[in-house]
């Protein structure tokens, strides 16, 4: 028995724009394209509307026109925020932070490698201290990356400590970028964002910190996003990083999410490898997600 193709957003609606016409159907099924893709009831009802008025104002009934139309309102909608990563500081600093389970430790692997390939030194902090697994998995992934990384010297170290001695490290030897991993909940009373500030606190001494960066898993859409919504108010997020973004399938949870938090998407991870992180462009993803 062959293998069933998996839902893609592409798929769906390269059928609808190879109709003759724009009829009453082509709206009906983009719409329920657009809700099965993870746009969210609010982005879809928007971005429709938006096309129906632009059909009508251009007079036209060739689906081509309504896709290329689709393409450009959601590469225009991306854009209104910036997706570049802000890294000119020496040492750049940036906080990783999001729910345990999103693959917060894989992505930070994967940035140090990104980076590392930009020919700019790495070097990560394990400030995660209270899961000793997840400090050996980071380990891992930095020895994988080409990057240095500063270990807690005891399991249950106060992460801002970790935090002071990898920026610390940075300043001594001359390493470009820090790259502090973070909890995703805690196993003391105290808080979760409170540990964030004192971690901020105590980086901001020696330098600023460049991004703060949410890591979001895409397969969990909206739910993801509710479960992230402390750090967003909290942790001072300057960006956000998708996670297992494969396919089309979830591919409007980019610009929901977008939408609906008012932070640009810096970069996105598209499978599993540690080159599959790559920067955000609204251009080329419109382009892949829409044809």
């Amino acid at each position: 028995m062959a293998e069933r193709t998996p839902w893609s957003l592409s798929g769906a609606l390269r059928g609808m724009f190879t109709k003759k016409t724009i009829d009453a159907e082509t709206w009906d099924d983009l719409e329920d394209a657009l809700i099965q893709a993870d746009f969210g009831p609010t982005v879809t009802e928007v971005v429709v509307a938006e096309l129906r008025a632009k059909v009508a104002k251009y007079n036209t009934t060739d689906p081509k026109d309504l896709q290329r139309m689709l393409r450009e309102g959601i590469e225009e909608r991306l854009s209104l925020l910036d997706s570049t990563l802000t890294l000119s500081e020496r040492p750049a600093v940036i906080l990783v932070v999001g729910v345990n389970g999103v693959g917060k430790t894989t992505t930070i692997g994967k940035l140090a490698k990104f980076l590392n390939t930009y020919g700019r030194t790495v070097v990560v902090g394990a400030a995660d201290t209270f899961r000793a697994g997840a400090v050996d998995q980071l380990a891992t992934w930095a020895d994988r990356a080409g990057a240095q990384i500063v270990r807690p010297q005891s399991v249950g170290q106060d992460p801002a400590s970790v935090a002071f001695q990898t920026v610390e490290k940075a300043k001594n030897e001359g390493i470009e970028i820090v790259i502090i991993d973070t909890a995703g909940r805690l196993h003391t009373k105290g808080g979760l964002m409170d540990e964030l500030t004192k971690i901020r606190r105590v980086v901001e001494k020696q330098a600023p910190i460049a991004e703060v960066l949410l890591v979001l898993d895409a397969t969990t859409g909206q739910n993801g996003l509710a479960q992230a919504e402390a750090f967003i108010q909290h942790a001072g997020v300057t960006g956000l990083v998708l996670t297992k973004l494969d396919g089309s399938a979830r591919g409007g949870f980019v610009l929901a999410v977008q939408e609906r938090t008012g932070i640009p998407i810096k970069l996105v991870g598209q499978g599993e490898g540690i080159n599959d992180l790559t920067g955000f462009t609204p251009h080329v993803f419109a382009q892949k997600l829409i044809g």
